[in-house]
């Protein structure tokens, strides 16, 4: 391939390495539970210089269908991961990561963490705190809230070391 770099020391082309990692991370994040087609858009999308393709860019890259793209990114925006934007004077979308994409999942998660909490504790009263299912249910409940607690720390801390690294 033409233009194509090497990989110090592999005699393996850059595309191709990149390829790999970005099937690499895509199976850790279908292990993980996440639909394997959008594991493998998200992957290429991560890996992607400027954090966006097009459809057409993913479907090459991937050499998967435009309806295995199209049906990725559905998921992929449902989920808060991707959005869509249109290149300027064309009627062709991008998909694009979002720039605080991990700080942002794990903020909703953390809503999900008190929901689930609060469920988990209006189910630990009506099942009794005698019951076995009542005990195991209200520790259940109090192992979201200490999860809740240290990933509020954990962001917290994130950001600080964000700003230190910009500024030095």
């Amino acid at each position: 391939m033409t233009g194509m770099t090497t990989t110090e020391g592999s005699g393996e082309g850059k595309d191709e390495a990149v390829s790999r990692f970005v099937e690499r991370f895509a199976a850790e994040l279908t292990e993980a539970g996440m639909q394997r087609m959008a594991s493998r858009v998200f992957a290429a999308l991560l890996a992607s210089e400027t954090a966006s393709m097009t459809s057409a860019e993913l479907a090459e890259q991937l050499r998967i269908s435009p309806a295995a793209v199209s049906g990725a990114i559905r998921y992929l925006s449902q989920v808060s991961m991707v959005s869509r934007e249109r290149d300027p004077g064309t009627r062709r979308e991008r998909y694009v990561l979002h720039n605080e994409l991990w700080y942002e999942t794990f903020t909703r998660r953390d809503q999900v963490l008190t929901r689930w909490e609060k469920v988990l504790r209006d189910g630990s009263e009506l099942l009794g705190p005698d019951s076995a299912a009542g005990t195991r249910t209200a520790e259940t409940a109090e192992f979201f809230a200490f999860l809740q607690r240290e990933m509020l720390g954990i962001m917290d801390r994130w950001g600080a070391y964000k700003e230190s690294r910009a500024a030095s």
